[in-house]
């Protein structure tokens, strides 16, 4: 443990938080994953194939962060994974308000062409996406990552002027 908390650069017990999320976070999805695959019937296969995405998806992850973490200015090695909850987070609720939204207008796949729909579907989770990436960030402690991303973010967007 003393080694985990060393190269993880965690300094308070309550730290420990965020890896044991980002852990259980990455095997919950793996084993959506792995039962996403219908010949995976049986659940010792399908535990056999949530394991092997574990592995594959942390080395991965442990990767990225290796690159990123050269990229992106954290006082701490943990507040990378704290920075990917949150992106985790806003992706996954930006479909939860999008999508009711979008029905709440009127607009379907049947009473608009599929093309408009999902540009349409896109957009606005793009909108709700900015704002809550802004919102999860400060609620974890790293609203000023996230405004200098976002802000990042609108320019390549074209936006530049809304943020004058």
């Amino acid at each position: 443990m003393k080694k985990f908390k060393e190269t993880w650069e965690i300094q308070q017990n309550w730290q420990l938080l965020f890896p044991v999320l980002g852990l259980v976070g990455l095997l919950y999805s793996c084993f959506r994953l792995a039962s996403l695959f219908p010949f995976l019937e049986n659940i010792i296969i399908q535990l056999i194939a949530t394991s092997v995405l574990f592995i594959v998806l942390l080395k991965l992850t442990l990767w990225i962060f290796t690159k990123l973490e050269n990229r992106w200015v954290v006082n701490y090695k943990w507040e990378l994974i704290r920075i990917f909850i949150v992106f985790a987070i806003t992706g996954s609720s930006s479909l939860f308000v999008g999508r009711p939204l979008i029905k709440f207008i009127g607009i379907t796949k049947e009473n608009l062409n599929p093309a408009i729909y999902w540009i349409l579907f896109i957009i606005i989770g793009l909108i709700f996406y900015q704002i809550l990436l802004v919102t999860y960030g400060w609620l974890f402690g790293q609203f000023k990552f996230f405004w200098e991303f976002e802000k990042k973010m609108l320019k390549r967007f074209g936006l530049k002027r809304f943020l004058d």
